[in-house]
């Protein structure tokens, strides 16, 4: 778990604590989210921001409205958010196409 990293325990009950509430949240819009987490932040693609401990973490999630899925995708502390992209984070790698050289060779 995040919060068994050094420097990260204080994360463990403001992390629990998220996850319950959204445990129990039926969000069918990203207003519904604004109005139970004022500091969320939406970047797009289904993907929320939330500020966690204080903003000390951050955590972010894919939502999926229409049948109330929530996955989280990053966690982390706020200086490491700052050197992500949260667009793409929690993504697969995308495959490079091959070379014309590459390509060749396959042939």
């Amino acid at each position: 778990m995040f919060w068994e990293r050094k420097g990260c325990k204080a994360a463990k009950q403001p992390l629990l604590a998220w996850f319950k509430e959204v445990e129990k949240a039926e969000w069918h819009s990203p207003a519904e989210v604004k109005n139970l987490y004022g500091s969320s932040d939406f970047v797009g693609d289904g993907r929320v921001v939330f500020n966690i401990g204080g903003n000390k973490y951050r955590l972010v999630v894919w939502v999926k409205y229409s049948i109330g899925l929530v996955l989280i995708k990053w966690v982390g502390t706020h200086q490491e958010y700052d050197a992500i992209d949260m667009t793409t984070i929690g993504l697969p790698p995308r495959k490079k196409p091959a070379t014309k050289r590459q390509s060749r060779r396959l042939q």
